[in-house]
């Protein structure tokens, strides 16, 4: 091994990037590498600026291991409580549906934790679908939110989780390089306010979930008043957890019945 392939040489060359945790991913970097000229190639691309998990193909979730491609949106920790709030909904048996569900690490986790489930998850990105398919133990699905889904699912999904893109369009300039170069913007922009696809999915949801069935969705702690009132115009009784450890904010509805 070269000098600049050592753990100190690669780490060296990710802190003068601006990379804060560069120990930490030079090992992941030597780990992912299969030849010098490899890590290379690796340390190059993160070093221009491409997100870490792209790099190395996977991103840790809920302590899963999630399969990402470049150009896939890549799952937050911040959004493991979102998960977690769905696991702790979900019974034996129930029809679980993950809308927006890039790389599929949400659905992943609820096959993973739930029992029985018969968990399904879609995204309009084919990329992420293809991500998705490589983690998810369950049907995957390509298409524009609810159109995605197969009609049978109408009327019987227990929990539907949506992480929906939420930065308002105007903040799009403001997000770290990472973000708004090397993921697809469909995957960040809510739109104006950033709740345009909230309101979509919060107007859908009644006629999917089953009677007393759950939508849960993740919004900034500032726009969860606005989405709380979204899912309430769309006959969802909503409540809004918060984790102060993740700065993790989430909207969940339950359906009349």
């Amino acid at each position: 091994m070269t000098a600049a392939a050592e753990p100190a040489g690669v780490a060296g060359r990710l802190r003068a990037a601006g990379c804060v945790f560069a120990e930490d991913e030079a090992r992941l970097l030597i780990d992912a590498a299969r030849t010098p000229g490899e890590l290379t190639a690796l340390v190059d691309r993160r070093v221009a600026g491409e997100p870490l998990e792209q790099v190395v193909g996977w991103a840790e979730f809920a302590g899963l291991r999630i399969s990402v491609a470049p150009g896939v949106f890549v799952p937050r920790r911040r959004t493991e409580f979102l998960a977690a709030q769905a696991v702790a909904l979900a019974r034996p048996g129930d029809v679980l549906v993950d809308l927006c569900c890039g790389a599929g690490a949400i659905a992943a986790t609820l096959a993973a934790v739930a029992e029985r489930a018969q968990v399904h998850a879609a995204d309009v990105d084919p990329a992420a679908v293809r991500c998705a398919q490589q983690n998810v133990p369950g049907h995957v699905y390509q298409g524009d939110l609810y159109a995605a889904l197969p009609a049978g699912l109408r009327g019987r999904v227990a929990v539907l989780v949506a992480n929906v893109p939420y930065v308002p369009t105007g903040d799009i300039a403001t997000l770290p390089p990472e973000a708004r170069e090397h993921e697809p913007l469909a995957a960040l922009d809510g739109g104006p306010d950033g709740l345009g696809v909230l309101r979509r999915v919060a107007a859908g949801a009644p006629g999917w979930l089953m009677p007393g069935g759950h939508l849960l969705t993740e919004t900034s702690e500032r726009q969860a008043p606005a989405a709380a009132a979204a899912f309430t115009a769309c006959g969802l009784a909503p409540r809004i957890v918060n984790s102060g450890e993740l700065g993790a904010t989430v909207i969940i509805g339950r359906a009349a019945g």
